[in-house]
C-alpha cells in the first residue's frame, strides 16, 4: 500500500476524469476505482479496497458515490471526503443538467443508443478483470466461496440485497465461532430469502430496456412540468429519499415514481421515463437523474437543490461510518462479519456482471469489441478510462456505418 501523502489536487483530478467517463452503473463504477486505486496507484489493498466496498454496502445512498467518498477519507480524511465525493458526482450532475435544459427548451429526448452499443462491451470487459482480481482476497477459504456462492443464488433468485449481506456477515460469524456445522443451516437459508422485486442486476437490465425504448424514439414535445415547485421543496424530498434508499441507483426509479408521480403529482409517467434516460447516458452516479428533474420541475435552483438533497446522506453516513471500519477489522467477530459481507458484496456484483452481459453483447459485432477489450486490458495494462474512450468512439463509428442505432 502506497503511504504517501496524496495531494487533494490529485484526488481531485482523478474523481473527475472518473466521474466524466464511468458509464455503467455501480459496478462499473467500483471496478474502475478498483483499478485506478489498487491497481495502478496502489493507495489501497485489495483487502481494504474490499472492506470499504463492505462497509458502503451496508448504509443507505449510492455504493459507488459511498465508495469514491470512503476512498477521498482514508487518503486526505475529512478533505479528502468532500473532495473526492463532490468531483466524482459534479461531471455528471453537469452532463445531466445540461440535458434537463435541452429537455425543457426544446422538448428533445436524449438518444445516445450508439454510445451504449459501443461502451456496455468494454465496461464488461472492465468489471470481469475486477472480479477476478478481487475474488482472491474475498473468497480466501473454502467456508467463504461456498458463502459467496449462496450469496450469489440468493440475488439471483430475487433476495433483497441489504437481507443477503447482512445474513452473509452472520453466517461468517457463525463459522468463525463454531465451524461449519453450525452455520450450514444459516447458508442454505440464504436462497430463500425474501425478495424485493427484482434483484439489482434484474433491474439493471430492464431499466437499460426501457431506456433503450426510449432514446430510440423520437422527441414529442415532453416538455417541462405544468406544476410550481421550489428549490427548498425539492432538497427535502430528495433529502428523505437520499436517506432511505438501499440498492443500487435503479431502486431509485420506483422510489422517484411513488414520490414524484403518485403522492406529488410533480411529473408525468413519460417525464420520469426520460430522467432515467438522461440518467443511464450520462456517465457517473445514476443518481443524477434527481438532477434532471430538479432541473424541469425548477430550473437550475431546482437542479442543484436536487443533487445536493439525494446526495448529502451519503457524506454523512460515510462520515459517520468511515472511522469504524479499522476498529471493525480489529474485532475478530466484526472481522468475520465484514468478510462475511464482503465475499457477498462481490457475489451481487458477479450477479450484476452476468445481467449487463445479456444487455451488453447483442451481435457478434459487440462480443468481439468485449474480447478485444480484455485482452487489451490484461495484456498491456491500459488504464480502463482510455479503453471507455475507445469504446464510446467504436459506437460512434458503428453508428456512422448503420451498425447502431
Amino acid at each position: 500500500m502506497n503511504r504517501e501523502v496524496t495531494s487533494l489536487g490529485e484526488l481531485a483530478l482523478l474523481f473527475l476524469r472518473l466521474g466524466a467517463t464511468a458509464f455503467g452503473g455501480p459496478a462499473a463504477h467500483i471496478a474502475l476505482m478498483r483499478d485506478e486505486v489498487v491497481g495502478r496507484r496502489r493507495w489501497l489493498t485489495e483487502e481494504r479496497f474490499l472492506d470499504l466496498l463492505g462497509a458502503a454496502n451496508l448504509i443507505p445512498g449510492p455504493n459507488s458515490t459511498e465508495l469514491a467518498i470512503h476512498v477521498g477519507f482514508e487518503r486526505r480524511r475529512w478533505a479528502g471526503l468532500v473532495v473526492a465525493g463532490v468531483c466524482f458526482i459534479g461531471p455528471a450532475m453537469l452532463m445531466t443538467g445540461a440535458l434537463g435544459w435541452a429537455y425543457v427548451r426544446f422538448g428533445a429526448r436524449p438518444r445516445a443508443v450508439w454510445l451504449l452499443w459501443g461502451v456496455k462491451p468494454v465496461i464488461l470487459a472492465i468489471v470481469v478483470q475486477a472480479l477476478w482480481k478481487l475474488a482472491p482476497a474475498a473468497a480466501r477459504t473454502w467456508s467463504l466461496r461456498a458463502l459467496g456462492a449462496a450469496a450469489a443464488l440468493g440475488c439471483a433468485l430475487g433476495g433483497h440485497e441489504l437481507v443477503i449481506l447482512l445474513a452473509a456477515g452472520v453466517v461468517a460469524v457463525a463459522i468463525q465461532r463454531f465451524g461449519g456445522g453450525g452455520a450450514a443451516a444459516l447458508v442454505q437459508a440464504i436462497p430463500a430469502l425474501p425478495a424485493a422485486g427484482a434483484p439489482e442486476g434484474e433491474r439493471a437490465t430492464s431499466s437499460a430496456t426501457a431506456t433503450a425504448g426510449v432514446v430510440a424514439t423520437t422527441a414529442a414535445g415532453a416538455g417541462a412540468a405544468s406544476v410550481v415547485v421550489s428549490a427548498s421543496a425539492l432538497f427535502w424530498v430528495f433529502l428523505k429519499i437520499g436517506s432511505v434508499l438501499f440498492g443500487s441507483g435503479y431502486v431509485l426509479l420506483a422510489f422517484l415514481r411513488t414520490n414524484l408521480i403518485e403522492r406529488l403529482h410533480w411529473l408525468s409517467q413519460a417525464q420520469l421515463i426520460d430522467a432515467v434516460a438522461a440518467g443511464q447516458i450520462t456517465p457517473g452516479p445514476v443518481f443524477t437523474t434527481a438532477t434532471f428533474v430538479g432541473y424541469v420541475l425548477a430550473g437550475p435552483a431546482g437542479a442543484l437543490a436536487a443533487t445536493a438533497g439525494i446526495f448529502l446522506p451519503a457524506f454523512v453516513f460515510v462520515a459517520l461510518s468511515g472511522p469504524l471500519v479499522p476498529k471493525l477489522r480489529g474485532s475478530r467477530t466484526a472481522g468475520a462479519f465484514l468478510d462475511g459481507v464482503n465475499v457477498a458484496s462481490l457475489a451481487l456484483m458477479a450477479v450484476v456482471t452476468a445481467q449487463l452481459g445479456r444487455a451488453a453483447i447483442v451481435d457478434a459485432w459487440t462480443a468481439a469489441l468485449a474480447l478485444g477489450a480484455a485482452v487489451v486490458l490484461l495484456r498491456f495494462k491500459v488504464s480502463a478510462t482510455w479503453l471507455i474512450v475507445a469504446g464510446a468512439a467504436v459506437g460512434l463509428g458503428a453508428h456512422a456505418a448503420g451498425l447502431a442505432r
